[in-house]
């Protein structure tokens, strides 16, 4: 059955221009039109220029006009929204539909703000406060409706409304805190905040909350929506809230920051956003915070390094809040630094065990993948077994290709294609590269990944050739985001904790075959800091580049939400799958 068209009325947003909208809708001929305006539930947006980007208000209601009103009328000060409407700048959209009813306007809503909040021209979003409906009559229309909705709004503005592939594909979408959640996540997140409520009830101290999960597990979202909803509930209840989210990652603590920005958060408590080294050195164990939010816990240093002086980033964070919530997956652990000896990792989760607070996530949410194909790709990186890859049928795609310069194609192609633009070629770190000094080869213009005749630029090194224009415009975006990097080949330090529509993963020499079993080889990698002696507890030092080399292919090889395409340097290896892919 084919949906109805939405209705999307524009009008300037004051006082005038909403009666002279009202008289038209109260003489219109078109009862239809005029029923579902006046008669049904209804979404608006206001929307008005700031400086270069936009601001937003969504809303919705059962009397658009009263409602509005209601908005003009409000005594606004320098902190309310409301003062943009009088400048002549603003504009009103108000959406209706014949199927509109109240748990299908708060979807919608819903949909609307966590769009716009990941929108790159959006500076800010003014209710920003989640609301996800459950199941009603009729919501399988809600995706068709959303569309046709959004169509008709982008092409009224298409700097304010991108294109859907664009939102969707964007980091910040995908870490927002207004995502909804599974079951699994929404569990966790209850309890979590049961938790904290309770032990800043009983002012408690030193509370660990551990939850783990593999990549594409949800543990970003569920992180990030659970301290939002915090400081929703601080709000509400007037409550003073002091709550610091955590991330030991150059391009995620971007991405957070700039979501803190767009809901208000930052204007309103100054930095709740930081790297664990700034927390650590900014704060005392005698003023603790409430609750600090630790994503990608499996990055925070086990041992001291240049500006972090410490023994362990996580007993320090832990000395200096109430409760800490740390989101941990010891498979994506990369470097020395990050080793978490077997005795102190255990002993984090069984504290956090005794007090019933370890949480575990298991359903795959990033990769669009059957059983059979996430066991293929656990068998090697987990088992080091190289099995017969599985037909999916139309659903994950697995290709082997026998040349670079064809994974490169491919990958070109898809990132062409507007369903699968955010499509990358990234690799295992077994080509030199350095961000401090340029290659001492003069011949070589970047440090690049050679295979033969082809090569490409690491991840970072056009970036220097872009116009001041272009470095404005790609501020602030994720590495694969940025339009340059199609020709750049990435690693992990630049596509861990991120997603791809397809992942061109090349593994180079330190990946092989012998005996029937995958090898990881720290001779051929050029990660220092994987492959480096660890000092460890007891004073002995010790070599853990096999595992860290492990873990770093898995990191590359659960990056592609729909596809993954691979090319290995070793001819065993290379064989091996082309026979595997038969």
């Amino acid at each position: 059955m084919r949906v109805a068209e939405p209705i999307v009325e524009k009008v300037q947003d004051n006082i005038s221009a909403l009666k002279v909208f009202e008289k038209e809708i109260l003489e219109s001929n078109n009862e239809k039109f005029k029923d579902t305006i006046l008669n049904f539930p209804i979404v608006y947006i206001h929307n008005w220029k700031s400086k270069n980007d936009y601001e937003v208000y969504v809303g919705e209601s059962n009397n658009i006009f009263q409602r509005t009103r209601q908005h003009y009328s409000k005594m606004p000060d320098e902190n309310e929204w409301q003062h943009n409407l009088s400048d002549g700048n603003a504009n009103l959209y108000v959406i209706g539909h014949e199927h509109f009813n109240k748990s299908m306007t708060l979807d919608i809503e819903n949909r609307l703000i966590h769009y716009l909040m990941s929108a790159e021209n959006i500076k800010k979003v003014h209710n920003g406060r989640n609301n996800p409906q459950n199941r009603y009559y009729p919501i399988e229309e809600l995706d068709d409706i959303f569309a046709k909705i959004w169509k008709k709004l982008r092409k009224d503005n298409n700097e304010v409304f991108p294109l859907e592939t664009a939102i969707k594909d964007s980091a910040i979408f995908k870490a927002s805190p207004l995502h909804k959640l599974t079951e699994e996540q929404q569990k966790a997140k209850e309890m979590i905040i049961e938790k904290v409520v309770k032990a800043l009830r009983n002012d408690e101290r030193g509370q660990l909350i551990f939850v783990e999960g593999e990549a594409g597990t949800g543990k970003t979202v569920l992180n990030s929506s659970t301290f939002y909803e915090l400081y929703c509930q601080a709000e509400e209840s007037n409550k003073e809230l002091k709550c610091q989210l955590l991330v030991n990652h150059d391009e995620q603590i971007i991405v957070y920051e700039q979501i803190a920005e767009k809901l208000g958060l930052t204007e309103k408590y100054g930095k709740v956003v930081s790297k664990p080294t700034t927390f650590i050195n900014n704060h005392s164990e005698n003023d603790p915070i409430d609750v600090a939010f630790v994503d990608e816990a499996h990055l925070l240093l086990t041992q001291g390094k240049q500006s972090y002086r410490g023994e362990n980033q996580l007993r320090d964070i832990i000395d200096r809040a109430r409760v800490t919530v740390v989101m941990f997956d010891e498979n994506q652990i990369l470097t020395t630094e990050q080793f978490w000896e077997s005795q102190i990792l255990e002993k984090y989760r069984n504290q956090a065990k005794a007090e019933n607070n370890h949480i575990a996530l298991y359903k795959q949410l990033r990769m669009q993948v059957d059983f059979a194909t996430m066991d293929w790709i656990d068998s090697f990186t987990k088992e080091r077994c190289l099995k017969k890859i599985p037909d999916t049928f139309g659903g994950y795609d697995i290709k082997v290709f026998d040349k670079p310069e064809l994974l490169d194609v491919e990958i070109q192609k898809k990132a062409k294609e507007s369903d699968s633009m955010l499509s990358r070629v990234i690799a295992t770190y077994d080509w030199e590269y350095s961000s401090n000094h340029r290659p001492e080869d003069r011949l070589m213009r970047y440090w690049e990944v050679l295979i033969g005749k082809w090569h490409k630029p690491w991840n970072r090194e056009l970036e220097s050739e872009l116009t001041r224009k272009e470095k404005r415009a790609i501020k602030g975006l994720a590495w694969a985001e940025q339009p340059q990097t199609i020709n750049e080949v990435g690693s992990t330090f630049t596509i861990q904790g991120f997603d791809l529509n397809y992942a061109g993963v090349i593994l180079g020499p330190s990946v092989k075959y012998r005996n029937g079993k995958v090898i990881f080889d720290p001779l051929e990698s050029c990660n220092e800091k994987a492959i480096r002696n660890r000092t460890l507890s007891d004073g002995t030092k010790q070599k853990f580049g096999e595992i860290l080399i492990q873990h770093e292919v898995r990191v590359l090889m659960t990056r592609g939400v729909n596809g993954m395409y691979i090319y290995a340097c070793d001819p065993e290896l290379q064989k091996a799958l082309l026979e595997a892919a038969k």
